[in-house]
């Protein structure tokens, strides 16, 4: 069983910057396709970015340019650097850990069904 916790969390202005990490623990993750994922008050859950094993990532339009994802295999952790941030940023971020075919995830990684683990998710708000 893998659990994932996030950190990083926080309160910022337009413009700025946070870094969220997930640790995870239980299974080592080097396998995992792995994902970032945030939900605000009143909408759906959307995929923010994801990476596979090999470390090539993937991004929804409206971050890319913006965040990078990345992961450390070795200390079981994956990251989510989030630079140039908007109000429309604020959401509550997930990290999700998938052991589904990365042939499949690859063409499909936005969706949440396709993810095992989840973590608790840490709140990012940011003011204009």
């Amino acid at each position: 069983q893998v659990q994932l916790v996030e950190s990083g969390g926080g309160s910022v202005q337009s413009g700025g910057s946070l870094r969220l990490s997930c640790a995870a623990s239980g299974y080592t993750i080097s396998s995992y396709y792995m994902g970032w994922f945030r939900q605000a008050p009143g909408k759906e859950r959307e995929g923010v970015a994801a990476i596979d094993s090999d470390g090539s990532p993937s991004y929804a339009d409206s971050v890319k340019g913006r965040f990078t994802i990345s992961r450390d295999n070795a200390k079981s952790a994956l990251y989510l650097q989030m630079n140039t941030l908007k109000p429309e940023d604020t959401a509550m971020y997930y990290c999700a850990a998938s052991n589904l075919s990365p042939w499949v995830l690859r063409f499909v990684w936005w969706q949440s069904r396709q993810y095992n683990y989840w973590g608790q998710g840490t709140q990012v708000s940011v003011s204009s």
